[in-house]
């Protein structure tokens, strides 16, 4: 008796295109891991209050944030399983309004929510989720965007400074190179260890507020290593200073294992930066910026006088 074949020409059409279905599913799934994700995240109660005022919106009840944050932290944690990038972009509705305003978009609807989260992917404050909780996502995210405001309004203020009277230098461009300068000087002068720069500027809008951690090795001594934008941030803040002549302060806080922090300090005063005598420190640090009222020193750490790190600016 002549054995049945294990295939019929219609059982085995239908195999191959189940075959062909999974692989062209599976190269699907490939592509997708290989195309980033941004989502735009309601980082304040007041903001996800304001989109459910959409009905188009997911949720529609303003005490529903604490759920919103779960859901969206579910979402992130399911991206990253697939294996799929994702930014992490703060989702502002005042900026969302003016978006759709200025595009002629309809602001109660998935797509303009989905093209404005796409744009805040290349032009706004955003990080890449690398799992970390939504309760300690939240903040980071609200701090780079204060981050890139602060960079943003001291570049605009460098540009807008114009050029000097007399030779017609660019100030702005001076300052910044100014500032870099400084900068390469506050590190060596510090020496070898871990430091931590706060430079403070106040403008008539905002106070700028610029921070940066350094990393300087000791013999035989390298480049001091300083972590992302951080330095860009501070220097564009510190040339803004200089460039606007009017006051300010830096202190550089240093650690060296074996020994104290040791802190200087610097105040900004006609476009220089100039240096602090140790009292002056101690007073500054030592004191409540808010009531003015004496605050005990820290143990173990000694207030030191700031060196010199600028020479006079050819833009008083």
């Amino acid at each position: 008796m002549p054995r049945r074949p294990d295939h019929t020409p219609d059982t085995a059409h239908t195999a191959g295109a189940a075959d062909s279905a999974a692989a062209a599913s599976s190269r699907r799934r490939t592509l997708r891991r290989e195309v980033p994700s941004t989502v735009g995240l309601l980082a304040e109660a007041g903001d996800f209050a304001a989109m459910c005022g959409y009905p188009s919106f997911t949720f529609d009840h303003p005490a529903d944030y604490a759920e919103y944050l779960r859901h969206v932290e579910a979402l992130l944690r399911s991206l990253a399983a697939q294996g799929i990038h994702t930014t992490v972009a703060l989702f502002d509705p005042e900026e969302y309004a003016a978006y759709c305003a200025d595009h002629a978009l309809e602001p109660d609807s998935a797509a303009a929510r989905t093209r404005f989260t796409a744009e805040l992917a290349g032009t706004g404050a955003g990080l890449p989720y690398s799992g970390q909780p939504i309760d300690e996502l939240v903040p980071l995210l609200v701090d780079e965007a204060v981050r890139q405001a602060t960079w943003e309004c001291a570049a605009t203020l460098l540009a807008g400074v114009g050029s000097c009277a007399d030779c017609g230098e660019d100030i702005g461009h001076a300052s910044f190179e100014r500032a870099t300068e400084a900068l390469s000087r506050l590190l060596e002068g510090a020496g070898p260890g871990h430091h931590h720069l706060v430079c403070s500027v106040p403008t008539q809008d905002e106070q700028l507020v610029a921070v940066l951690h350094a990393e300087t090795a000791g013999q035989p001594a390298g480049p001091p290593r300083i972590a992302g934008r951080e330095g860009l941030d501070f220097v564009t803040v510190l040339a803004a200073g200089l460039a606007l002549g009017g006051p300010g302060g830096l202190v550089l806080r240093s650690t060296t294992e074996g020994s104290g922090d040791r802190v200087h300090g610097w105040r900004l005063d006609r476009g220089r930066l100039v240096a602090l005598s140790a009292a002056a420190v101690f007073n500054a640090y030592c004191t409540d910026a808010d009531t003015g009222e004496p605050v005990a020193p820290e143990q173990g750490v000694e207030y030191c006088p700031g060196y010199e790190v600028d020479g006079p600016g050819p833009h008083p």
